[in-house]
C-alpha cells in the first residue's frame, strides 16, 4: 500500500512538473515572437496557452497587453475599439482567475487610458476619476510595484500639463519609481517586468 502511495505521489508529481514545463515552454515561445516583432503570432500563442491553462492568468494578461499597445498608434476607430475589446476581455478573465492582484489592475488603467488618449471628449470624463483610482488601489495592493507608481504619476503629470498646472511633483514620483524598478524582483521570468525604460525617458523629459 506504502508503495502504491508513492508512486501515485511521484506520478502525480511528475505530471504536474510536466504540466508547468509546458506552460513554462509556451510563454517562453510567446515572448520570444514578441520580441522577433512577430506581435501576432505571439498573441495567438498566448491565446492557446490561455485555453490550455484555463487557472493561468498570465497568458490573458499579456494578450490585453498586446492589444493595448497596439491600440496607441491606431487611428481607425472600429479596429482600436476591436482591439480594446479583446483588452478588456482577456482582463477580466484574467481578474477572475487573479483576485486584488496589482498587475492586473495597472493593466487595466492602461487600457482604459488607451480610450483617453482616442478621444478624450467621449472617454476623459468617463475614465479620468476611475484611472488613478486603479492606481491607487494597485499600490494599496502592493505599494512596491513600480508600474502602479509610474503609471499614477505619468497620469497626474498628463492631467496636469492639460490643466496648465505644475508638474515637477510628479516628476519627482517618477523618479521615486524609478527606485522601485531598481529593486523590483518579479514573481518569476514569466511575470510582468517592463516599464523601466519608459520611467527613465520620462525623467529625461522632466529635466530637458
Amino acid at each position: 500500500m506504502k508503495k502504491q502511495i508513492i508512486i501515485i505521489v511521484v506520478l502525480l508529481v511528475t505530471g504536474l512538473t510536466q504540466a508547468q514545463s509546458n506552460f513554462e515552454k509556451g510563454m517562453s515561445k510567446a515572448f520570444e515572437l514578441w520580441q522577433a516583432d512577430k506581435t501576432d503570432e505571439a498573441e495567438n500563442m498566448f491565446e492557446r496557452i490561455a485555453k490550455a491553462e484555463p487557472k493561468e492568468w498570465l497568458p490573458n494578461y499579456y494578450i490585453a497587453q498586446i492589444n493595448s499597445l497596439k491600440s496607441w498608434t491606431e487611428k481607425d476607430a472600429t479596429v482600436l475599439k476591436a482591439q480594446l475589446d479583446k483588452a478588456q476581455q482577456h482582463l477580466d478573465e484574467a481578474m477572475l482567475k487573479s483576485e486584488n492582484n496589482a498587475e492586473i489592475l495597472v493593466m487595466q488603467a492602461q487600457v482604459l487610458t488607451n480610450w483617453v488618449a482616442f478621444d478624450g471628449m467621449t472617454y476623459g470624463m468617463k475614465y479620468g476619476a476611475k484611472i488613478p483610482e486603479l492606481y491607487n488601489k494597485a499600490l494599496a495592493i502592493d505599494a512596491t510595484n513600480p508600474r502602479a507608481a509610474l503609471g499614477k504619476a505619468e497620469w497626474a503629470m498628463g492631467s496636469a500639463k492639460y490643466f496648465g498646472k505644475d508638474t515637477a511633483p510628479y516628476c519627482k514620483e517618477v523618479e521615486a519609481s524609478i527606485e522601485l524598478f531598481n529593486t523590483f524582483k518579479p514573481e518569476s521570468r514569466l511575470h510582468p517586468n517592463w516599464g523601466k525604460e519608459r520611467a527613465v525617458a520620462v525623467a529625461k523629459n522632466c529635466k530637458a
